[in-house]
């Protein structure tokens, strides 16, 4: 049995992950509310395989690092998925990792995942990492594209367009959420167009 793999992104309405300063926007785009953390505890609650980028592994782990309890980044989704065992694609790591159950794969990255399909006892699930899942979807190795979108235009601070890179995809709407009334889930199965 092949197992899937869902690639798993928050994006604002325009299509951006990230913001730049001068933005204030603060995590989530200050647009987190109790549906949304307990729809991601309950999504992260289930057994998976995290597969990260290097780039993306190490933002997790300085954010995490700089962080202190209680913060938006140490939600309980978040600890959920860092407990999660997890590969990360890197050429430029080495073990150990600052993260329980991590282990680092080298080599090419549409390898290692389709490696881990087809050895999986769990779903693989990853969290950004944007240029590793643009060369899963070109693949076709991506089984479920779950972008949240967040009700904000970030068209003067908005960095990393998260599908600049995807190709050309037709999306078969598989799942849609509204989360605290504005915040939206869209669960798509991905094929190149």
């Amino acid at each position: 049995m092949t197992a899937t793999c869902t690639w798993d992104v928050f994006a604002s309405l325009d299509g951006y992950g990230s913001y730049q300063e001068p933005g204030d926007w603060g995590g989530y785009w200050g647009k987190q509310g109790p549906e949304l953390l307990r729809h991601r505890l309950e999504t992260y609650g289930e057994e998976v395989r995290m597969v990260f980028g290097a780039t993306t592994f190490r933002g997790f782990v300085d954010m995490l690092a700089a962080s202190s309890e209680g913060a938006d980044v140490r939600d309980p989704w978040v600890t959920a998925m860092r407990e999660s065992p997890m590969t990360v694609i890197s050429s430029t790591l080495r073990e150990p990792l600052d993260w329980p159950d991590a282990t680092v794969a080298g080599g090419d990255a549409v390898e290692v995942v389709r490696r881990l399909k087809a050895e999986s006892d769990v779903p693989l699930r990853s969290h950004g990492s944007l240029s590793l899942n643009w060369a899963l979807l070109a693949a076709g190795l991506v089984d479920r594209l779950q972008v949240t979108v967040f009700p904000v235009v970030t068209a003067a601070t908005g960095v990393e367009p998260v599908l600049a890179g995807a190709g050309d995809l037709d999306l078969e709407l598989l799942e849609s959420t509204t989360l605290d009334g504005s915040t939206v889930e869209l669960v798509y199965r991905p094929t190149a167009h």
